[in-house]
C-alpha cells in the first residue's frame, strides 16, 4: 500500500453522535439521565443502536447506503447530528430519515452538504435533529460514484468514528465485476491484527467478491471494562481485476461501458520538464518539500528518458534550456541544481510555462531520439500570476497555442492562496488535470504520488471510437495518454436498434509500434450476466454513463463562458434531475422514511410541527424546497384517486372536494381495465382473486391479486403480485421481491420499488401511480395478501383517457339534492344528477390505503350502487378485458 492519497478513494466518514440537551424549558435532570451508570454505551442519554454501511460495486459504479439508527433514551429531548463525509467525487443521490416525533431544528435548504469539506478529497453532510424523549430517528444517506483504478487497484475507505460503542455495527462490500476480480483485500488498521483477522471475513471467486465486518460490543471496547471504543480509523478494501482480454465492454438496457486497460505493455521513454514556481511565497516548509520530492523523483526517473527543469519568480530560468538524457551524470548536476536554487520575486507563471512548452517542442522538432517519446509537462505554484502576463483568458489562450494538443499539462497547486480553477482549465484545455497539493507534513509525499501516477506512460494518443450511427451520447473518447495502473472508462448510449452494428475500435501508439484492436459485443455473455446481476447491472451501467456525463458536463461548466456556460448548466442540471443526483447546480430536501417493517408511523393527525411525510426532491441550485401547496406530484395527496380491498373504487373530485364511491362486483380471474390511454396505447390491467376458502356458489371478497401496467410504445411492462415484481415479463426480465428498494427507469419510465410497502410509477413526468402492498396481518380481515392502486398525478394524460379509473382523470360536474334518511340511519341517501342522469346514492365511508396500507385512513363518499352503473361510461362488463397487458 502507497502513501495515501496514490489510491483511488472512495471514502465515508462516519462522524455520527453529538448529543447535547435541546434548547427547552426543561430544567433539571431527568430520571433516564440519573440511568447513565448503567447505560454505558449511551453518550448524553443518546444511543447508537445500529450503524450499517452497505456498499455495492457492479463494474466500477459504487453504490453507498449508511443508515444509523439513534435511540434518546433520556426522558427530555436531546439534539443529535448526524454527521459523515463522502468524497467530493460523489453523488448524493438520496437522503431519508424516520421523523416519528422529532421537531427538525436544521432541515438543509441548500446542498445536502456542508460547504467546506473536512478533508483532502472529502465533503461534509451533517443535519442536526432534536429527538423527542425515548424517540428512535433513523438517518439513511445513499449516495454513488464511479471508482477510478490508480496504481493497479481500485480502493474504498470507510472512516469509522462513531465516538461510542454500538450494539449493531457493520460494514458490507459486495463485489461484482464481470472480467473476475483478481485479488481482494481488507484492512482495519484500528484495531490489533489479531483481533481485525477474526473480525474481517473476506473471500472472491469469479465475478464476485465480498467483505463482511461485524464487530460485538465487546470487540469495539479499547479494554474489558472500557465504554470507549476501538473503532477510529480507516477500514480499507481494495481490489483489481483480471486483464485476460484487452476488450471489456458491457451493454445493458440500451447503455454501455467500455474499461480499457490493457497490460503486459512496454513502458515508453519520456520527455519530462518541471516548471516550478519560486515566487517569495513558496519560503519555508513549501521550498523545503518540494525541493525533497523533486529530488526522489529524480531519483525515479530512468535512463532512457529526457528531462529539464524551468523556474519562475519574477523571470523565468532554466537548469539546461533543451531536455537532456537521464544520465547519472545529469541527473547528479540536476540534484546540486535542486539543492542550490534559491526564491526570488513574484510569479511569472505564463512566462514559466511557455519556457517549458518551448523546450519540449523543440524537442519534438529537432531531436530524433525523443520525437516518439511520450512528452510530459508538469507546472508547480502555489500563487496566483502577478508577473508578465497576468489576465488569466489570455494566458489560457496563450498555453493552449503553444501547447497544439502535442502533450498533456499537469499543474498543481501547493496550498489554497491560488485560484484552482483557473489551475483546472489550464489543464483540462491541455488533455491533463490539475491536483492540489495540501500545506502539510507530508506535502512531499503528496507530490510523489501524483508523479507515480504519470511516471509510466504505456500509450499515448489513444482513441476510442463507435460507429457513428449506433451511438448517440458519449463520454470522453480520447486520451493523450494511458499511464500504466490505470484505466479509460468510455460509456454511452446506443441508438434504437443499431445494437447489431455496435462496436470499439481502439487505436493508440506504444513504445515502438502502433496499437490497434477491435471490440465487439458478446452477447451470449451479456445473456449470461444479466441472470447473474440482472436489474443492478442494467440500472448501475446507465448511472455510469450519467455519472461520467454529468462529471464531465460540470468540468465544461468550470471553464465556460456566456451563453456556452449557460447551455451546458441547463444541460449538467437537466441530467442532475433526471437522475436525481444533488450536484453543485441542484439542491436537496430530505424525505421521510419506512420503518424497518416497512411500514411509516400510523398516526392519525402529526403532531404540531413534526416532520412526519417528507419526501425527497432535487431541485435546481437556489430554488427553495417544495412546500405543502407546491409537491403536487412529488408529495403524496391528501385524497387521490383509487381503488383497493374487495374492490372499492374511490374517485376523489377535488372541484367539489368531495369523493365518490362504488363497488365492483366480478369473480376471481376476471382482469378489469383501471387506465387506457387511446393515444399511446398505455395501460394498467388488475386481475381479481378471492378468499381460497369460500363455498362455491357463494359471493365472496374480491380484491387485486396481480397489475399488470405496459406501455407499447416503449415495450414496457411491469406485472406486479403481491409476492414479485417483474420488469418486462414477456422477454424474461428481471424480478425483484417486496424486501427489494430499488429505482429502475426504462424509456421513461421510473419504477421505485419502496421496500415491503409500495412501489410508484412515474410515466414520462405526465402521471404518477402507487400500488399499495396489503400483507395479511394478525386482526386482518382480508384472506390472503393483495394490492391497492392509486392515482397520485394525472395531469398529462389526454382527455380521452378511459377505464374505471382513467375516465375519471379530467372535471367532472355532479349535484346532490333531496337528502334524506336511508335504510341505514347512519347513512343518508341522496339524489345525484351526473352524466344527465339522476341516481340515488348512499352517504358513508371508505378506506384510502395510500399512505398507510395496514391501517388506512376513512374518506366520506357518496356511495354509487350496482357496480357504479349511471356514473362509469357503459357497464362494468364493458371494462373486462382477456388479457393482464
Amino acid at each position: 500500500m502507497g502513501p495515501r492519497g496514490l489510491l483511488c478513494v472512495c471514502l465515508v466518514s462516519l462522524l455520527i453522535l453529538q448529543a447535547r440537551p435541546a434548547p427547552s424549558s426543561a430544567t433539571g435532570r431527568s430520571k433516564g439521565s440519573q440511568k447513565r451508570q448503567a447505560v454505558d454505551r449511551t453518550v448524553d442519554g443518546v444511543l447508537i443502536r445500529s450503524l450499517k454501511v452497505n456498499c455495492k460495486v457492479t463494474s466500477r459504479f459504487a453504490h453507498y447506503v449508511i443508515t444509523s439508527q439513534v435511540v434518546n433514551s433520556a426522558n427530555e429531548p436531546r439534539e443529535v447530528a448526524f454527521d459523515v463525509e463522502i468524497p467530493k467525487t460523489a453523488f448524493i443521490s438520496d437522503f431519508a430519515m424516520c421523523v416519528l416525533c422529532l421537531t427538525p431544528t436544521s432541515w438543509p435548504q441548500g446542498r445536502g452538504r456542508v460547504p467546506g469539506a473536512s478533508g483532502r478529497t472529502m465533503e461534509q453532510f451533517t443535519i442536526h435533529i432534536t429527538a423527542s424523549p425515548r424517540s428512535k430517528v433513523t438517518f439513511q444517506l445513499t449516495y454513488e460514484e464511479v471508482l477510478k483504478r490508480r496504481l493497479g487497484q481500485y480502493n474504498i475507505v470507510i472512516r469509522v468514528k462513531p465516538k461510542q460503542l454500538v450494539q449493531h455495527f457493520e460494514i458490507d462490500v459486495d463485489i461484482f465485476e464481470p472480467q473476475g476480480i483478481s485479488k481482494l483485500n481488507a484492512q482495519a488498521p484500528f484495531l490489533p491484527k489479531e483481533l481485525a483477522a477474526r473480525t474481517i471475513k473476506k473471500s472472491f471467486s469469479g465475478k464476485k467478491g465480498h467483505v463482511h465486518f461485524r464487530p460485538t460490543v465487546a470487540q469495539q471496547q479499547s479494554c474489558p471494562t472500557c465504554s470507549t471504543s476501538l473503532l477510529n480509523g480507516d477500514f480499507r478494501v481494495t481490489y483489481d481485476v483480471n486483464r485476460d482480454k484487452l476488450c471489456d465492454l458491457l451493454v445493458a438496457n440500451n447503455h454501455f461501458a467500455h474499461f480499457f486497460a490493457p497490460q503486459n505493455l512496454k513502458n515508453m521513454s519520456k520527455s519530462l520538464v518541471f516548471v516550478i514556481d519560486i515566487s517569495g511565497s513558496m519560503e519555508g516548509q513549501k521550498v523545503k518539500q518540494t525541493k525533497e520530492a523533486l529530488l526522489k523523483i529524480l531519483g525515479d526517473i530512468r535512463p532512457e528518458d529526457y528531462f529539464d527543469l524551468v523556474l519562475f519568480g519574477s523571470r523565468v530560468q532554466s537548469w539546461r534550456g533543451s531536455l537532456v538524457p537521464a544520465s547519472e551524470a545529469n541527473l547528479q548536476a540536476a540534484r546540486d541544481f535542486v539543492q542550490r536554487f534559491s526564491l526570488a520575486g513574484a510569479t511569472n507563471l505564463n512566462g514559466g510555462l511557455l519556457r517549458g512548452i518551448e523546450i519540449l517542442n523543440n524537442a519534438q522538432g529537432n531531436l530524433p531520439a525523443v520525437s516518439k517519446h511520450a512528452a510530459i509537462l508538469i507546472m508547480l505554484t502555489d500563487g496566483e500570476p502577478t508577473e508578465g502576463v497576468t489576465d488569466r483568458p489570455q494566458i489560457l489562450k496563450n498555453i493552449r497555442s503553444a501547447i497544439g494538443g502535442r502533450f498533456p499539462l499537469y499543474s498543481l497547486g501547493f496550498g489554497h492562496d491560488l485560484d484552482f480553477n483557473f489551475l483546472k482549465s489550464l489543464s483540462m484545455e491541455n488533455n491533463g488535470w490539475a491536483q492540489r497539493i495540501y500545506e502539510d507534513h507530508d506535502a512531499a509525499q503528496q507530490l510523489q504520488g501524483f508523479y507515480n501516477q504519470v511516471a509510466n506512460p504505456l500509450l499515448v494518443d489513444v482513441e476510442l471510437l463507435y460507429p457513428q450511427d449506433a451511438v448517440v451520447a458519449l463520454t470522453q473518447h480520447r486520451h493523450k495518454q494511458y499511464y500504466d495502473g490505470s484505466e479509460i472508462v468510455v460509456a454511452g448510449r446506443i441508438a434504437d436498434h443499431k445494437l447489431g452494428s455496435f462496436k470499439a475500435d481502439v487505436r493508440a501508439r506504444g513504445e515502438g509500434q502502433e496499437f490497434q484492436t477491435t471490440c465487439l459485443v458478446d452477447e451470449e455473455e451479456m445473456k449470461k450476466l444479466l441472470r447473474e446481476r440482472g436489474h443492478m447491472l442494467e440500472n448501475h451501467v446507465e448511472r455510469l454513463w450519467a455519472y461520467l456525463t454529468i462529471q464531465e458536463l460540470l468540468a465544461r461548466h468550470v471553464k465556460a463562458k456566456g451563453e456556452e456556460k449557460a447551455n451546458v448548466s441547463s444541460e449538467a442540471l437537466k441530467m442532475s434531475l433526471a437522475y436525481q443526483f444533488v450536484t453543485p447546480l441542484t439542491s436537496m430536501t430530505i424525505r421521510g422514511m419506512a420503518d424497518e417493517d416497512g411500514l411509516e408511523p400510523t398516526i392519525d393527525k402529526p403532531p404540531e410541527g413534526t416532520g412526519t411525510g417528507l419526501c425527497t426532491f432535487v431541485l435546481p441550485a437556489g430554488q427553495p424546497p417544495p412546500t405543502s401547496s407546491s409537491l403536487n406530484v412529488q408529495q403524496l395527496p391528501d385524497r387521490v384517486t383509487g381503488v383497493d380491498t374487495d374492490p372499492h373504487f374511490i374517485i376523489h373530485v377535488p372541484q367539489k372536494e368531495d369523493a365518490l364511491c362504488f363497488n365492483i362486483n366480478e369473480q376471481p380471474g376476471v382482469i378489469l381495465s383501471l387506465v387506457q390511454d387511446p393515444n399511446t396505447g398505455f395501460s394498467v390491467n388488475g386481475q381479481l382473486i378471492g378468499d381460497k376458502a369460500r363455498s362455491p356458489g357463494r359471493h365472496g371478497g374480491t380484491y387485486f391479486g396481480r397489475l399488470g401496467i405496459a406501455n407499447p410504445a416503449t415495450g414496457f411492462q411491469l406485472e406486479v403480485t403481491p409476492q414479485n415484481i417483474t420488469l418486462n415479463p414477456s422477454s424474461g426480465g428481471p424480478v425483484f421481491s417486496w424486501r427489494d428498494q430499488a429505482v429502475l427507469r426504462q424509456e421513461g419510465v421510473v419504477v421505485t420499488i419502496n421496500r415491503k410497502k409500495n412501489l410508484l410509477v412515474s410515466v414520462d413526468g405526465r402521471a404518477t401511480f402507487e400500488v399499495a402492498l396489503h400483507r395479511v396481518w394478525k386482526g386482518s380481515t382480508a384472506p390472503q395478501d393483495f394490492l391497492g392502486f392509486y392515482v397520485l398525478d394525472s395531469h398529462g394524460m389526454p382527455a380521452r383517457t378511459h377505464g374505471l379509473l382513467g375516465q375519471f382523470f379530467h372535471p367532472f360536474h355532479f349535484e346532490v339534492s333531496d337528502l334524506r334518511p336511508g335504510s341505514d340511519p347512519t347513512k343518508p341517501d341522496a339524489t345525484m344528477t351526473v352524466k344527465n342522469r339522476r341516481l340515488t346514492v348512499t352517504r358513508g365511508l371508505q378506506k384510502d390505503y395510500s399512505k398507510d396500507p395496514r391501517h388506512g385512513v376513512a374518506v366520506s363518499c357518496w356511495f354509487v350502487h350496482d357496480n357504479g352503473a349511471g356514473l362509469i361510461d357503459g357497464v362494468h362488463t364493458d371494462y373486462i378485458v382477456p388479457d393482464i397487458f
